[in-house]
């Protein structure tokens, strides 16, 4: 991403589809940023801790996946079936095309998950297991999620509920209706853009909530979690653009 400034638009006004996953990709993804390094450590660690000793889930779901693949790697030994939920055409399109066989600058991701025996000693290659575990990418809104009855035992949710909208009621009602498609006690991991202005994918400017700090965080997913720990990537070198002051990681679980 680049900088910009995003015109006070409500996640409907919003048009998804002009969003580009290639630009998003070479600016974030190509060569990996130091905060998803420890976003992925981190998370790996939770998953690990929570399924330590054996254990596996059926289903887990990864929330407005974008062009971001390594949420659904750091779910790979922990659930037989993984939904990627996502709004955009052009995002469907790309996960689509991970699907078979994912692009080579992932396997930096699987390395920072592999320093756990459970990533290193999965059965067979993560590029296999990630095929089969991978439903086809599943078009659909975060809020969609509200009126849904499926619910799944896992769940990631990575810079979506405050990237979509400017408005901070959206981003209560859209971290509530991720946590409301959990089963008790499902572990799950969410990640925040502190403070961010909007910002810029290609030559289009996308909405974000300004008022993010990690006190709304606490508030919006207090009701629905237990045994959360809360995680500031504030780093000032480790910015990835203009325009925000930080990052909030929250790992967990669904309150049960």
């Amino acid at each position: 991403m680049t900088s910009g400034t995003a015109a006070q638009k409500l996640n409907g006004e919003v048009s998804w589809d002009d969003f580009d996953p290639g630009a998003y990709i070479s600016h974030n993804y190509l060569k990996m940023q130091a905060v998803d390094e420890e976003i992925a450590s981190r998370v790996r660690d939770h998953f690990s801790d929570h399924f330590r000793g054996g254990g596996r889930v059926a289903s887990g779901i990864d929330v407005g996946a974008g062009p971001n693949l390594y949420p659904a790697l750091a779910m790979l030994p922990w659930c037989d079936r993984i939904t990627l939920l996502e709004r955009s055409s052009r995002n469907l399109e790309y996960l689509r095309g991970q699907c078979a066989d994912y692009d080579r600058h992932w396997d930096q991701f699987w390395d920072v998950l592999c320093r756990d025996e459970a990533y290193a000693e999965l059965d067979v290659t993560p590029r296999v297991r990630f095929k089969e575990a991978v439903q086809q990418p599943e078009p659909g809104s975060l809020f969609d999620l509200c009126a849904d009855t499926r619910r799944w035992d896992l769940g990631t949710m990575f810079f979506v509920a405050e990237s979509i909208t400017t408005s901070i009621d959206e981003f209560r009602r859209g971290v509530g209706c991720f946590m409301s498609v959990l089963n008790p006690g499902a572990p799950f991991a969410a990640a925040f853009m502190e403070h961010s202005q909007g910002y810029r994918v290609g030559e289009v400017d996308f909405p974000a909530t300004r008022e993010i700090d990690e006190a709304e965080v606490e508030t919006a997913l207090g009701d629905f979690t237990q045994d959360a720990k809360m995680y500031r990537l504030a780093n000032p070198g480790d910015l990835v653009r203009d325009g925000y002051t930080g990052m909030i990681l929250v790992c967990g679980r669904r309150k049960e």
